[in-house]
């Protein structure tokens, strides 16, 4: 599968349904020495006061990741709850 592909594809939590953007908004944290995804940076724009104030992102492990489906990306972790 192409990272084009993954783009489009709806992140959400399967603790709680939580929907968290497209993996096209997201940044994806990559461990240089072995070429391995090792999280997920979503933009967290639920604490942001003004359209100038810092970005804050969420950062969600790879290892988290249950299932990538042909619409959906799923994760499990409570501490991501919304």
């Amino acid at each position: 599968m192409r990272l084009s592909a993954l783009g489009e594809k709806e992140i959400v939590n399967l603790t709680d349904g939580g929907r968290f953007g497209q993996l096209a908004d997201a940044e994806l944290l990559v461990d240089e020495k072995f070429g391995k995804i090792k999280a997920i940076l979503l933009p967290d724009y639920r604490y942001q006061k003004g359209f100038f104030s810092g970005r804050n992102y969420l950062q969600i492990q790879w290892s988290s990741i249950k299932k990538i489906g042909s619409d959906i990306i799923i994760f499990e972790d409570e501490e991501h709850l919304d």
